[in-house]
């Protein structure tokens, strides 16, 4: 059996480090002596070395560890020492595979199946193969789920969740963080198989979705303190204050790329304002949503206060956006459907909050440490596949270090681990659908046609022959009028355009419709302050890309869409201010003269 061994980590790596076979056929444990090698300190040589005394292991007393264990360091001992020695285990897709729950649509606390008994499948974009199916909601599912909503809201005249205490609700909330915690290997693996994110970077979205909870429930406890603040007059004989209330029944519409975190950062705050939420999921990417009602379930959630109806955007989406007794729409996705749902909300006069598409700058000046500076480029653009709102996905570079940067920036890429996002040490997976793959390579081929030049990527890996890969694209020679500038392409593909001035860096970055994230990369903090100032987006990186945390505020300008997610602007969607203001003076008001008295 061949290893892989094109991640050449050192000795010190390897002993805090588990292997997988290249071609992932079976599960073996490999005992491995970390500083007995004489050669080469590679993961090939401490794999070669290793395989030759695991022949022999029955007989040189190495204790077996059982096959297929939870992936981590294991300890074993050997006669000839004193000290533990660390195994390796060889993780294989085999052992990482799990099978798609069969679900039902979350209607008040219970699996429904739809009203149409639809059902569509499920597709694992790392095979082409499909490996499950979820429920096709439709209106009449729709009604169903408002329904339920509506009454959670009133059940027990709102005492059971709409007027509770925050601190009611918090108590909800980290009991589903610390179920999604627990949960948390199966969810991670649901989501490689469901979206093709790489593992490493599934468990550290749900660490954040366990979090996003908790931070949601910190911020529910503290809305009661809120309550009934006083509001300084400039009259003594009146007294106001205010009353936090929850906006009412929320529809949740939410995107495919990080299918439960995108989720959660609307259903943590919505539930902690007291809302009740109906959860409409991209339909590429349902599982683990549909996972979390059955969490909601496990705590005790009040029947209706979360909803979650996975289906197509026309049948399941459309109907909610225009429902007349839904009183918030939030949704991320693209610009094009986001235009729609406004639209629709339009027509009930309800609230939106959009998070949209990107097309955002990384600015490079030439003061950089070029290979610094060049990990954040690839991480900004390639991170999730590429497939994020707020890549940054335009490389604007100073033209005096653009040729090292350039060469440097292929070598990183070339060096990216694309393989089964089950795959120890994937750090790019498929992306997520036919239809998105062949987009994505559209978008390449139109670069191209239009004069562009493709430094590196944009076919399919050759070792992988199935599956919706693609190698990162890194495109040059780019002018500001290619489509590979303008539009957003949702997938790995980064296209450079140098600059030689400050004022002419700013004029590039601001040059597009959209206006999600930005990034500057200077050790001259005085000048990233005054790129920041000028940059025309919502969100700004200053030496790095994509750092998101549950306490800022999240959310773009121009057609990136309007609104805050997360923070506490996050919580604020949700609520509705009420002012209460009493008239305290024993005096008549006297503003109109009272009738003569008769005679």
């Amino acid at each position: 059996m061949e290893g892989n061994y094109g991640d050449h980590r050192s000795a010190a790596e390897l002993n805090n480090r588990n292997y997988m076979w290249a071609d992932h056929t079976d599960t073996q444990t490999v005992y491995v002596y970390p500083t007995q090698s004489n050669r080469s300190s590679t993961i090939k040589d401490k794999l070669e070395d290793g395989l030759e005394k695991t022949k022999a292991a029955a007989s040189t007393g190495f204790k077996k560890i059982k096959q297929g264990s939870t992936v981590g360091i294991h300890w074993i001992k050997h006669k000839a020492f004193s000290k533990p020695v660390p195994a390796i285990e060889i993780r294989t897709n085999s052992d990482m595979a799990i099978p798609i729950p069969s679900r039902q649509l979350f209607i008040d606390g219970e699996w429904r199946e739809p009203v149409r008994k639809n059902r569509i499948p499920v597709i694992n974009p790392a095979t082409e193969e499909i490996v499950g199916d979820i429920p096709a909601a439709t209106s009449e599912d729709v009604d169903i789920a408002v329904k339920a909503a509506r009454t959670a809201l009133k059940r027990n005249g709102g005492k059971e969740w709409a007027s509770a205490s925050g601190a009611h609700r918090a108590k909800y909330l980290r009991a589903i963080a610390a179920k999604i915690t627990e949960k948390k290997a199966t969810f991670a693996k649901l989501e490689a198989i469901d979206c093709g994110k790489p593992y490493d970077e599934a468990a550290w979205d749900i660490d954040d979705v366990a979090g996003c909870f908790e931070y949601n429930a910190d911020l529910a406890e503290a809305l009661d303190a809120k309550q009934n603040a006083s509001i300084d007059l400039p009259m003594d004989t009146f007294k106001c204050h205010v009353i936090r209330e929850p906006i009412g029944v929320v529809g949740l519409i939410t995107p495919w790329n990080y299918p439960l975190l995108m989720a959660t950062w609307k259903v943590a705050p919505a539930l902690a304002a007291g809302c009740a939420a109906i959860l409409k999921p991209s339909e590429l990417a349902s599982v683990t949503c549909l996972e979390l009602g059955e969490v909601c379930r496990e705590v005790g959630l009040p029947p209706g206060v979360l909803n979650i109806l996975t289906g197509l955007g026309p049948e399941a989406g459309a109907p909610l956006a225009s429902h007349p007794d839904v009183d918030k729409i939030a949704f991320t996705g693209s610009s094009a459907t986001g235009s729609k749902i406004m639209t629709a909300a339009a027509q009930n006069v309800k609230p939106v909050t959009l998070e949209l598409g990107g097309k955002s700058p990384i600015v490079v000046f030439d003061d950089v440490d070029i290979d610094k500076a060049v990990e954040w480029a690839l991480f900004g653009c390639f991170w999730t596949n590429g497939q994020i709102c707020s890549a940054t996905s335009r490389l604007i570079l100073h033209e005096s270090i653009a040729k090292e940067f350039l060469d440097k920036l292929v070598e990183w890429a070339k060096n990216i681990k694309i393989s089964d996002p089950l795959e120890e040490g994937c750090r790019l997976g498929p992306v997520v659908s036919g239809a998105q793959y062949e987009k994505v390579l559209k978008f390449v081929e139109t670069a191209k046609r239009e004069g562009a030049t493709v430094l590196f990527g944009g076919e399919r890996p050759q070792h992988l022959k199935k599956g919706f890969y693609m190698e990162p694209a890194i495109i040059s020679d780019v002018t500001t009028s290619m489509q590979i500038w303008r539009d957003e392409v949702f997938g790995p593909v980064l296209c450079v355009k140098t600059f030689s001035t400050e004022e002419e860096a700013i004029e590039l970055a601001n040059d597009t419709q959209y206006g999600l994230g930005s990034a500057v990369i200077s050790n001259d903090l005085e000048r990233c302050d005054r790129v920041a100032k000028a940059f025309e987006a919502g969100i700004v990186w200053v030496n790095c890309s994509q750092p998101c945390f549950s306490q800022a505020p999240w959310g773009g300008k121009k057609r990136s869409g309007f609104g805050r997610e997360l923070g506490e602007w996050g919580l604020e969607n949700y609520l509705s201010v009420k002012q209460v203001t009493r008239y305290i003076s024993n005096d008549p008001w006297g503003w109109y003269t009272p009738p003569s008295a008769k005679l």
